[in-house]
C-alpha cells in the first residue's frame, strides 16, 4: 500500500486539527493538552520526515488515553466521555497513519468530530466552524487521490464539491421528517448542559444564574413592547419554606387560565431556549395558549419539559386581577413559617402588624423598613448562617434579589399577610438591530406576591426599594462596574454591546428559520405548497421524487459540462489531423515531444510552429500545470491557428 506524500500528510494533519479545535472549550484540560501534544508530534514528523512511533508505544498511549477519560468522567459511556475518547483516538490515529487507507479512516473520524460539535451547540458559529472543517476534510480526500496541487486550487475543488451538494442538502432539510428533541438522547447527559432556574431557591441561587450572559428566551411583540415595570416573566412560584430552602406548593392544572384576562393586551412571539423544565416563562398573565396548560399559581406550563427550542404565540394581560377567590388552603400555606427560625424577623412582623391600621397597609410599612435599613444590592453578598433572613435584614444588610424577596415574604407572613416568592426573569433588552426583546440568564430575578382581601395576589418587588434601577435598566444599570457582571451584559462597553446585538440578531434569524424549522413549520410549508397534511407515505414519495429530480439535474449538468482535459485532447487531436493531412502523421506510440523532435528533422519549417504547441500539451496533459488556465488558453488559441503548409 503506497505511503503518504508529504503534502498528503500535511492536509491530513490540518483537517484533523480543524476538526478537533472547536472541542477545546469543553474537553478536560488534560485531554485537550494531550491531543495538542500528539498533533504537534505528528506535525514535527511531517516537517522533518521522521519515522512513525512503534506500535507498542501507540498501544500504551491508547490505553493511557482511555484511562485518562475514565479518570476524568468516572465512566466511558455518554456524550462527554465519548467525544473526549474520539478526540484522543483521532490524535493517536495520525501517529500510525502512513497509508492511504489509514488516512481515509482518519478523515472519517474527523467528520465524526465535526458532527460532535452539534451535540453541544447548534448556533451559526458552530455551523461555520463545521463548514471550515468539512472543507478541509474534503480537500484532504482530494489530495489523497490526486497529484500535488497548490492550496488555492485544492480549496476551490473542495468548495465546488460542497456547492454541488447544496441542492440535495436543501431538499433533505425541507422534506426529511423533523424529529423534536436533542441530538444526543442518553438519559445520563442529554440535558446536562442546560442552564437556568431550578424549582427551588436558596440564598445565592439566583445570583449564580445571573452571572451567565446566555440567552434564556426572546420575545417579538406585534406592537410596542410593555414598559420595563411590566416585564415580569413568571417561573416557579415558591410557597413552602423550611427555614433555608423555598419550594413550590401543591397546585392544579388545566387547559384554560385560572382567571379572566382583562386590561391591555400584549401579543408577542416567545422563542424559548431549552431548559429541561416545564415552565414556559410567559409574561404575566397569559391567555389561553395552544399546546400549553395553566397552573393555579398562574404559571404557563408545557406538558413536557422544554428540551428543545420552543416557539409560542402568546397574548399577555399584565393588568388582570388574579386570585380574588383564592383557595383557603393555599392562603394557609402562604402564611406558614417553620418554627425556631429568624426570631428577629418574626418580631419585626409583629411590630408592623401592630403599627398598621389595616392589613393592606402592612406591605407598604415593610417596604419602608427595607428602604430605611439601607440594604445593599450586590452579586456577592456576605455568607449567611442558619437564620439567613435575620442575618440579611439586621447584620450583613447585603443581598441579591432572592434575599430581598425571601426576607420580605417572611416578614409579611410574620405580620399575618399571605405571601409567596416568585422566581423568573425581569426586564430584558430591546435589540436595536431586529427589534427583538432579548432576556438573558443575567435577567433572572425573584420577587414577592402578597394576597390582599378584595384585591387578590399583588406583585411587590422589594428589590426596587434598594435598587430601583434594577427594574428600569436591568442588572448592568443596578451594578455598574461589578467584576462578576457578565461581560456581554456590561453597559460601559458600548462597542461590545453593539457587536453583541448584531451577532444576536443574526443568531435569532438562524434560530427562527433553520433551528426553528420543526414539524409544525414543515407541515405549514407543505400545506402552503398544496400538499395538505401529508402522511409519512406521501412525504417519503415526495422526498424520493425531489431527490431523484435533483440528482438527475446534477447528472445532466455533469454530462454536459466541458471537461478541461477533454478540451485539451480535442485541440491536440485537431492539430494532429492537420499534420496528417499535410503528410506528417503521428505514430501511435509517439508522444508529443518525440513527435515534435521527429517533425523538426523531417519538416523544420512546420516544426517551428508546432514545437511550442507540443510542449504546452505535454505540460498540460502530463505535467504539473494541469490547472493553469493561462497556459490552457494559450494552447487553445495556438492550436486553432496552427495550419501546416
Amino acid at each position: 500500500m503506497p505511503n503518504l506524500r508529504r503534502d498528503q500528510a500535511g492536509w491530513l494533519l490540518a483537517s484533523s486539527a480543524l476538526s478537533l479545535a472547536p472541542h477545546a472549550s469543553h474537553l478536560p484540560a488534560a485531554i485537550g493538552a494531550l491531543c495538542a501534544l500528539l498533533l504537534a508530534w505528528r506535525g514535527m514528523l511531517v516537517q522533518r520526515g521522521g519515522r512513525l512511533p512503534p506500535r507498542a508505544l501507540l498501544a500504551l498511549l491508547t490505553a493511557g488515553m482511555a484511562g485518562l477519560v475514565v479518570l476524568e468522567y468516572r465512566h466511558i459511556l455518554g456524550k462527554e466521555p465519548g467525544i473526549a475518547l474520539l478526540a484522543g483516538l483521532l490524535s493517536l490515529k495520525l501517529l500510525e497513519t502512513d497509508s492511504l487507507r489509514d488516512a481515509r479512516t482518519a478523515v472519517l473520524l474527523g467528520f465524526f468530530m465535526q458532527l460532535g460539535q452539534f451535540l453541544y451547540q447548534q448556533d451559526m458559529a458552530i455551523a461555520a466552524l463545521s463548514l471550515v472543517g468539512t472543507l478541509a476534510s474534503i480537500a484532504t480526500l482530494l489530495a489523497l487521490q490526486g497529484r500535488p496541487e497548490p492550496l488555492a486550487l485544492r480549496g476551490r475543488a473542495a468548495l465546488r464539491l460542497i456547492l454541488q451538494a447544496l441542492p440535495l442538502m436543501l431538499v433533505l432539510f425541507v422534506l426529511f421528517p423533523r424529529i423534536q428533541g436533542p441530538l444526543w438522547g442518553l438519559p445520563a447527559d442529554a440535558y446536562s448542559a442546560v442552564s437556568g432556574l431550578s424549582d427551588d431557591m436558596t440564598p445565592g441561587d439566583i445570583a449564580r444564574v445571573s452571572e451567565s450572559a446566555e440567552i434564556a428566551f426572546r420575545a417579538t411583540f406585534q406592537g410596542p413592547p410593555p414598559p420595563p415595570a411590566e416585564r415580569y416573566w413568571r417561573g416557579p412560584v415558591l410557597t413552602r419554606f423550611d427555614g433555608r430552602t423555598w419550594r413550590p406548593g401543591p397546585g392544579r392544572q388545566q387547559d384554560l387560565p385560572f382567571y379572566q384576562p382583562d386590561g391591555r393586551a400584549y401579543a408577542y412571539t416567545l422563542t424559548l431556549e431549552a431548559h429541561n423544565q416545564p415552565w414556559l416563562l410567559a409574561m404575566d398573565f397569559p391567555g389561553a395558549v395552544e399546546g400549553a396548560i395553566h397552573g393555579s399559581d398562574f404559571r404557563l406550563l408545557s406538558r413536557e419539559p422544554v428540551r428543545s427550542r420552543l416557539r409560542l404565540e402568546i397574548v399577555a394581560y399584565p393588568g388582570t386581577p388574579v386570585g380574588l377567590d383564592e383557595d383557603p388552603a393555599t392562603l394557609r400555606e402562604a402564611l406558614a413559617l417553620p418554627p425556631g427560625f429568624n426570631p428577629r424577623t418574626l418580631a419585626l412582623g409583629a411590630r408592623l402588624r401592630a403599627a398598621a391600621g389595616h392589613p393592606d397597609d402592612i406591605p407598604a410599612l415593610a417596604i419602608r423598613h427595607f428602604r430605611d435599613s439601607r440594604l445593599a444590592y450586590t452579586l456577592a453578598p456576605a455568607p449567611l448562617g442558619r437564620d439567613d433572613v435575620d442575618r440579611f435584614l439586621f447584620d450583613t444588610r447585603q443581598g441579591f434579589c432572592e434575599h430581598f424577596a425571601a426576607a420580605f415574604v417572611v416578614t409579611l407572613r410574620a405580620a399575618g399577610v399571605p405571601a409567596r416568592v416568585v422566581t423568573g426573569y425581569q426586564g430584558g433588552e430591546i435589540n436595536p438591530v431586529d427589534g427583538t426583546l432579548v432576556v438573558r440568564q443575567s435577567d433572572a430575578h425573584a420577587w414577592a406576591e402578597v394576597w390582599l382581601e378584595g384585591r387578590g395576589w399583588q406583585r411587590i418587588d422589594p428589590t426596587a426599594a434598594s435598587a430601583p434601577r434594577r427594574i428600569d435598566g436591568g442588572l448592568a444599570a443596578a451594578l455598574p462596574g461589578t467584576a462578576r457582571l457578565p461581560l456581554l451584559a456590561r453597559s460601559d462597553l458600548t462597542w461590545l454591546r453593539a457587536l453583541r446585538d448584531r451577532v444576536d440578531a443574526v443568531n435569532n434569524s438562524w434560530n427562527q428559520w433553520v433551528l426553528g424549522y420543526n414539524p409544525a413549520r414543515q407541515r405549514e410549508l407543505l400545506a402552503g405548497l398544496g400538499f395538505g397534511e401529508p402522511h409519512w407515505q406521501s412525504l417519503v414519495a415526495l422526498l424520493t421524487g425531489a431527490c431523484a429530480l435533483v440528482m438527475g439535474g446534477l447528472s445532466l449538468w455533469a454530462l454536459r459540462r466541458v471537461n478541461a482535459a477533454d478540451a485539451i485532447d480535442r485541440d491536440w487531436a485537431r492539430v494532429c489531423r492537420r499534420l496528417a493531412v499535410a503528410g506528417h502523421p503521428r505514430h501511435a506510440w509517439e508522444g508529443p515531444l518525440d513527435y515534435a523532435r521527429r517533425l523538426g528533422q523531417d519538416a523544420p519549417d512546420i516544426a517551428a510552429g508546432f514545437a511550442p504547441i507540443a510542449a504546452d500539451y505535454a505540460r498540460l496533459r502530463y505535467g504539473t500545470a494541469a490547472g493553469d488556465s493561462g497556459l490552457f488558453k494559450r494552447f487553445h488559441h495556438a492550436s486553432r491557428k496552427f495550419h501546416p503548409r
